[in-house]
Order: C-alpha cells, then sequence, then structure tokens
C-alpha cells in the first residue's frame, strides 16, 4: 500500500471482526515501532503484547468496573483479539543523558522541554497504527484511565521503571464498522487553520476561556 494510501485510511476502529490476527503482522508493526525517532537513541519504550484470550480478558477487567454495565464502546473494543500497551520509561532517558557523551550527570529531570520518553514512544505507536493499516488490519489507540493504573500494572507485572501510555487495540474491522466517535461529529480542519508560515497568525475563532 502507498504511503499516502496507509495514512489517508488511518483511523481509530472499534468493532472488530471475530477473527485470527496473524501474529505476523504484530510483530511487523513492533519491529517498525522500533524504528521510531527517540532523544538520544535512549529507545525508553517497551511493549507488552496480549494477544491470548485471557490476557485480552484480564486487561479489561482490570481497567473496567464490574459493578458499571459496558457502554457500546467498551462492547465493540472488546472484540478485539489483540491489545498491545505502548510503556516509556522516564529512567531511561535520565540514565541515557548522564552518560559521558550528554554530560547531564545531575540527571535533573527539569532540564527536560517536554517529557521526551512520552513523546517518542507516542511516535512508536504511531508507527504500530499505520503499519496495521498497511496489513489490512483496524487499530484503535486510547487511554487507561488513571484510576486503573495499578491494577494493569499488577495485572501484567509492569515494572515502575515503566509507565503504560495507552492501549492499542488490533484486529480485522467487523463488516459495516464506520467512523464513530469524534471523528464522525467534528469536521478535519484544514491547513489554513492550523499552519502558520513566518508567524503565528491571528485566530479568528473565539476564545475558549480558561
Amino acid at each position: 500500500m502507498e504511503f499516502q494510501e496507509v495514512v489517508r485510511r488511518r483511523r481509530m476502529v472499534r468493532t472488530y471482526a471475530d477473527r485470527p490476527v496473524d501474529p505476523a503482522a504484530v510483530t511487523r508493526a513492533l519491529d517498525n515501532a522500533t524504528r521510531a525517532p527517540s532523544a538520544g537513541f535512549s529507545q525508553g519504550w517497551g511493549f507488552l503484547v496480549l494477544d491470548d484470550p485471557a490476557d485480552v480478558s484480564r486487561f479489561w477487567d482490570a481497567t473496567t468496573d464490574p459493578a458499571e454495565g459496558p457502554d457500546s464502546w467498551l462492547v465493540g473494543m472488546r472484540t478485539a483479539p489483540v491489545v498491545v500497551i505502548p510503556c516509556s520509561s522516564k529512567a531511561a532517558y535520565l540514565d541515557r543523558y548522564a552518560e559521558p557523551d550528554k554530560g547531564w550527570a545531575d540527571r535533573d529531570e527539569a532540564r527536560w522541554p517536554v517529557p521526551f520518553w512520552h513523546i517518542d514512544a507516542g511516535m512508536a505507536s504511531l508507527l504500530i497504527l499505520q503499519t496495521v493499516v498497511d496489513e489490512g488490519l483496524g487499530a484503535c489507540f486510547f487511554g487507561i484511565p488513571p484510576e486503573y493504573d495499578g491494577a494493569v500494572r499488577e495485572a501484567f507485572g509492569i515494572p515502575d521503571r515503566f509507565d503504560p501510555i495507552g492501549a492499542i487495540t488490533i484486529g480485522h474491522p467487523a463488516d459495516g464498522e464506520r467512523v464513530t466517535g469524534s471523528a464522525r461529529t467534528r469536521p478535519r480542519r484544514d491547513l489554513g487553520s492550523v499552519v502558520h508560515r513566518g508567524r503565528w497568525a491571528a485566530d479568528d475563532r473565539p476564545d475558549p476561556g480558561p
């Protein structure tokens, strides 16, 4: 598939067909994820792959309240046969930049203008999403509610050195699966409203306030 076609087709899929996913496709997506850029080539990421039905079920049990009935989003998402949890390691970046060729021996987090460990894991996640499209599959990146972070860590042994930045469901889109969520109700912003050349152009939209 041409790259522009991959970009055009990429969207969040929230309902999946009852079909297995070729493990080789997941491996290719993960291999491509490791090609993402990372500050200082720190590569401070880790990917937890859940492709056994029992493990996938444990993930949903760990991230939902059994007292609350599943909504339509959860019902659809639980049909995904594969869940990948990308994680970032701040410690890996602080350690890397304390090495002699970088020289930040104090490992002071304040030296970082933004948390590159999360940014780099996010770029790796996008490569997973794009590869999935190229494989003829669908995927959805979503956040893990903070109140369930501890349960996910405990269920799957995620060490303190790593922080889940979200989760990615992967599978074959269900027949008739269509665009849902905000992408269905909100228009895509055009280039003229988001690109500023030479100087930030005035924004005519009303100030949303604090």
